[in-house]
């Protein structure tokens, strides 16, 4: 498949998932600064079967956003089967499977990252989802699990001849995490290992980042992560970068607290007040980063529990 029937784009700028972070209203608003393609956070299958209340939420979904994908991630191949197959009429445009996440509590279940560490089992996963859906199937993981077993362009042609349509590469080792430079290096040798598009995720918290990542390693798309968080003004600036066109000026701290308070109360109208504030005390430390007085405004965000007063503690 070619990048725009999976992406619908020929160039994709898309949201990473980041559990905790890219939820519905976070996405909405990075959608509308000019992202092209969004990603649910990740959703686990053994949740999925045993129907556990916490993943209804996850894969909930405005027309607007779209296209946007669903991240699973376990490491059962049959039960993944059939946990793509059983959502992929939900209104998503592809099944993605999460194989980079390094948290301790996924690994440790050999899900997420620890799946590069078994490239039989991954493909074996990808072949299950592949022949359970109709839709899409793409594959994110890392630059490998550790300094002694990088395999990012060896996995990646094992996840291709299983029927992967595309793959996002992290330029990052597991036990990185998120630490140290990017290594995009491994992100073109994945795309010179294989024919199926492949997206470019690491590092990207600018415009100029994005064009001098496109043209480093020649990638199909860019993923843009934490470049993201209380920032989805990236995502106009990626774009204008990509075209050559001038790049946007920066928000102003008015712009900030206006997207600030347009977050909060969408994570209200999503939430309810009670959760959705209490979400928006760690987007708010984002958002204010580098302003005067931000840290004594995190402190005082931290006992709000409504919006009302959260506007109130923001417009002083």
């Amino acid at each position: 498949m070619t990048v725009k029937e999976i992406y619908g784009t020929d160039f994709p700028i898309i949201l990473a998932p980041m559990a905790g972070i890219t939820d519905l209203p976070f996405r909405i608003l990075c959608k509308e600064q000019g992202a092209d393609v969004m990603v649910t956070e990740m959703i686990s299958a053994k949740a999925l079967f045993y129907g556990n209340k916490n993943t209804l939420p996850l894969m909930q979904t405005e027309e607007e956003e779209k296209p946007i994908g669903v991240q699973i991630f376990g490491s059962e191949p049959e039960l993944m089967g059939e946990m793509a197959h059983k959502i992929e009429d939900k209104g998503f445009s592809y099944i993605d499977i999460n194989m980079g996440c390094p948290v301790p509590k996924i690994v440790n279940n050999k899900e997420g990252s620890a799946l590069m560490l078994n490239p039989e089992l991954a493909g074996r996963i990808v072949k299950e989802v592949s022949k359970a859906v109709s839709l899409p199937v793409t594959v994110k993981f890392r630059k490998g699990f550790d300094d002694d077993h990088i395999n990012a362009p060896e996995f990646a042609q094992i996840m291709e001849e299983n029927g992967a349509a595309a793959v996002a590469v992290h330029g990052r080792t597991r036990v990185q995490y998120y630490t140290g430079q990017a290594d995009w290096d491994i992100i073109r040798d994945v795309k010179n290992a294989v024919s199926i598009p492949v997206i470019g995720n690491g590092d990207i918290f600018k415009g100029e980042d994005a064009v001098k990542m496109r043209d480093y390693t020649g990638c199909d798309g860019i993923m843009v992560a934490r470049g993201a968080k209380g920032n989805p003004w990236i995502f106009r600036e990626v774009k204008a970068a990509l075209s050559g066109q001038p790049i946007p000026e920066r928000p102003t701290e008015e712009e900030v607290i206006s997207m600030l308070l347009r977050h909060a109360q969408l994570s209200v109208q999503y939430k309810g007040e009670k959760m959705g504030i209490r979400e928006m005390r760690k987007h708010t430390a984002w958002y204010t980063t580098g302003m005067h007085g931000s840290s004594t405004l995190r402190n005082k965000v931290n006992q709000v529990e409504t919006f009302d007063a959260l506007q109130e503690l923001l417009m002083r």
